[in-house]
């Protein structure tokens, strides 16, 4: 005699929780850039420190890109974004304790500063579009990979531990394009279709 199991699949239990991956991942990223703004204005990271932090954030930021790129964000890719952006959050709190200080009134961590900002804003505003539903998965994705372009913009421009002016135009630049395409894709009617 067989005995024969049925397994319920447990997509049921995930759905809701997956749905809300996309906006979990992009709040966490406004979060850390938030901290790492903080940092900035603390003196407790310097120009360089932030921007090897920028380039850890802009991996994660591809990485939600990838992971949502087909509409859907699986367990599997939920678990590895989540230690990818525990990873950061580390090496955050690790960097605003270690012995090195910044200047946050000098020029260079001002312009910083001020693009760090705008990227936690733009975080946000993908979280914020991902939580109403006026945000599809894959367009989550899409602006991640936008962010991406945007944070590692930011990152090459500090790595040397000076970001000059016309290297904040470049990645204002870059931002300012970004932010076009949030209001375009949180205003557009994809979301409430999928």
């Amino acid at each position: 005699m067989r005995l024969r199991l049925a397994f319920r699949p447990l997509t049921l239990a995930a759905g809701p929780a997956l749905a809300q991956a996309p906006a979990a991942a992009a709040q966490r990223n406004a979060n850390q850039q938030q901290r790492i703004e903080q940092g900035l204005q603390s003196g407790q990271l310097d120009t360089r420190e932030a921007a090897r932090l920028e380039q850890q954030e802009t991996r994660v930021e591809r990485s939600e890109a990838r992971a949502a790129r087909d509409g859907t964000v699986s367990a599997t890719e939920a678990e590895r974004i989540e230690r990818e952006q525990d990873a950061v959050s580390r090496d955050i709190a690790r960097q605003k304790h270690d012995a090195q200080t910044g200047n946050p009134n000098s020029a260079s961590s001002q312009r910083l500063q001020a693009d760090v900002q705008r990227n936690a804003r733009q975080q946000q505003r993908i979280a914020d579009g991902a939580s109403s539903g006026a945000l599809s998965t894959r367009e989550s994705g899409q602006l991640q990979q936008g962010q991406a372009r945007a944070t590692s913009r930011e990152a090459r421009s500090g790595a040397d531990g000076h970001v000059g002016a016309a290297e904040q135009r470049r990645v204002q630049a870059a931002q300012t394009r970004q932010s076009h395409r949030i209001y375009r894709k949180k205003h557009n009617a994809v979301a409430a279709s999928e």
